[in-house]
């Protein structure tokens, strides 16, 4: 058993994802990228390892997150 913990799956495995970041993202490429999967699923993987883990959450978990985001819950991270 392996000591290093893994969650997710290799964003190349999702084929045909059609990966997105903000437009807020700096030139550096520091962001995060969603793609829309077609089970109505939404991944996530960082941009600068595009070939690395994604995770995936349902619709209503980016739905929740998106309006914790909106309302401020998160502001003290950044």
């Amino acid at each position: 058993m392996s000591s290093t913990p893994r969650n997710g799956i290799a964003a190349t495995e999702l084929a045909g994802a059609a990966w997105r970041k903000s437009s807020y993202s700096n030139s550096q490429g520091n962001c995060v990228e969603f793609a829309a999967l077609p089970d109505g699923s939404v991944a996530v993987r960082n941009s600068r390892d595009a070939s690395g883990p994604a995770l995936v959450y349902t619709r209503a978990e980016i739905q929740a997150m998106l309006a914790g985001v909106k309302d401020g819950e998160f502001d003290d991270l950044a």
